[in-house]
């Protein structure tokens, strides 16, 4: 990982501890203790759905591995259904949320056990996710960019695409984790610096 705090930090910079942390029991408890991990400052549910459990993943890497983490910052935002189904995701799994949306209940059912229990209920009752999606503003992928961009979550879109389609309940508003632009967290942290 990256030594000094005022870098930049992109998702390959994590690849590595996040593979130990996950394969030599130290778990995401020791990952979000790292240096580079705090400095992010980043919500504790999208440093493990983006970067601890997805670091290495290579469709990832290709979409994502450009893009400098310390640029963006996270907010909670409820969005509209219309808008949720036209979203794209990165162009390397672009096919996967049509795939997925085409037999829904196979992945509502695969989705029963360990953390995801409760999937197939908030589905039925409520028409939603159990857990909030990962969604970039395009500005963060490229600045003349617009739009926005699902980054995680790909299984719960696709399940929200076919489920509509059949005619199914779903919410006209879900809350999702979104990536918009910030402040300089580099310039933040080489001020913190010089007052020490």
């Amino acid at each position: 990982m990256s030594s000094s705090s005022s870098e930049s930090l992109f998702l390959a910079d994590f690849e590595q501890e996040a593979t130990r942390c996950r394969e030599q029991g130290g778990g995401l408890s020791e990952f979000l203790r790292l240096h580079d991990v705090v400095r992010l400052q980043w919500p504790t549910d999208v440093v493990e759905q983006w970067l601890y459990d997805h670091a290495g993943n290579q469709s990832f890497k290709t979409d994502y591995g450009h893009v400098d983490l310390t640029q963006i910052d996270w907010h909670v935002e409820a969005l509209s259904v219309e808008l949720l189904l036209e979203m794209p995701t990165g162009p390397s799994d672009g096919d996967l949320l049509e795939e997925i949306a085409q037999n829904p209940e196979h992945w509502i059912s695969v989705r029963s056990h360990g953390v995801h229990m409760g999937v197939a209920q908030m589905w039925d009752v409520h028409g939603t996710w159990k857990r909030w999606p990962l969604v970039l503003d395009r500005s963060v992928l490229s600045p003349n960019s617009q739009g926005l961009q699902l980054v995680e979550g790909r299984t719960r879109l696709g399940i929200m695409r076919g489920w509509r389609r059949q005619g199914n309940f779903v919410a006209e508003r879900h809350l999702i984790w979104i990536g918009r632009p910030g402040q300089d967290t580099r310039i933040e942290n080489r001020i913190c610096e010089c007052r020490e």
